[in-house]
């Protein structure tokens, strides 16, 4: 019974010790005319102050660092775009990390930036205000290009291109910069390497493949870049391609392609499998592919040398 009751009398004095110290950082913290002010902002009585000095005196002196930032780049707090900042509940403060006007901006951009899966970073960089203007013969497919930026902001049910021609000429950059260009406005594009994209697929088939299908049927924008590269099977043409294409000609989502062949090569590579030739499903994924773009050459340098 006495052990009992020296506990309760210690715990009582280092209470009491406890709360003498705090008061006294306090006290010390109130000293800077900026802790004053941030306690004054953040509305909370002295009671609640004096229980969480040390972490106010955190969040003020990454204020004071946010303060003099001018970047994403330039940050210096412990959790680089965020602040540690309180939230009074019940008298109590609650911390985390608040991200800053940079850091919002920056996560802002990277989500409506054009998924890309597969390619060069210069397709994930595109830029129309890059685009080489002074080639003439990829003067029609830069207009169609500049038209279809302007039009989509009307309607978004528009056609997309079947842009073939020649290796290296530039047509999946000039679709990408399309692309990025709209991402600016909240458009959700995705660009898919056609042959990669099969193998992925398969190797998904157990994991996330149903999800990534979703995601090729409903993006606002495709791009199937490089289609007839690819070893054509009966899965990958009517399963896959036919199943997305189906979906996209119903819902009219822009649909984009690029090809070394033109269309009536395409069909015959398509029609070609290992099982021998099917004349009829591939003229089904020609037809699709016929209701959902515009059909444009594109025969050029090669710029990848």
């Amino acid at each position: 019974m006495i052990a009992v009751e020296k506990m309760n009398l210690l715990n009582e004095t280092d209470r009491k010790d406890l709360e003498r110290n705090l008061l006294k950082s306090y006290v010390e913290a109130c000293k800077n005319e900026d802790f004053k002010k941030l306690i004054k902002r953040l509305n909370i009585s002295e009671d609640v102050a004096v229980k969480y000095t040390s972490k106010l005196e955190r969040t003020l002196e990454e204020l004071n660092k946010c303060s003099k930032c001018k970047s994403l780049l330039e940050c210096k707090n412990k959790v680089s775009g965020c602040v540690y900042f309180p939230k009074e509940e019940n008298n109590r403060l609650n911390f985390d990390y608040v991200e800053c006007k940079y850091k919002k901006a920056y996560d802002k951009e990277e989500k409506l930036k054009t998924i890309v899966f597969d390619e060069p970073l210069a397709i994930k960089n595109a830029s129309m205000k890059d685009i080489d203007l002074t080639d003439k013969k990829r003067k029609e497919v830069i207009k169609w290009i500049n038209t279809f930026y302007k039009e989509y902001k009307k309607d978004k049910h528009l056609k997309g291109l079947y842009l073939h021609g020649s290796f290296g000429s530039g047509k999946s950059y000039l679709i990408a910069a399309l692309f990025n260009e709209l991402a600016k406005s909240g458009v959700k594009s995705i660009i898919v390497y056609y042959p990669e994209l099969l193998r992925s697929l398969k190797e998904s088939f157990n994991d996330d493949f149903d999800e990534r299908m979703q995601a090729l049927r409903n993006a606002d924008l495709l791009l199937i870049d490089d289609i007839g590269a690819e070893s054509v099977t009966p899965w990958c043409r009517d399963e896959i391609l036919g199943t997305i294409l189906q979906y996209r000609m119903d819902s009219k989502l822009p649909t984009f392609f690029t090809s070394n062949l033109n269309k009536e090569e395409l069909s015959m590579h398509l029609a070609s499998t290992k099982n021998g030739v099917d004349i009829v499903k591939s003229k089904r994924i020609i037809e699709r592919i016929n209701q959902l773009t515009v059909d444009m050459e594109l025969i050029s340098e090669n710029r990848r040398k």
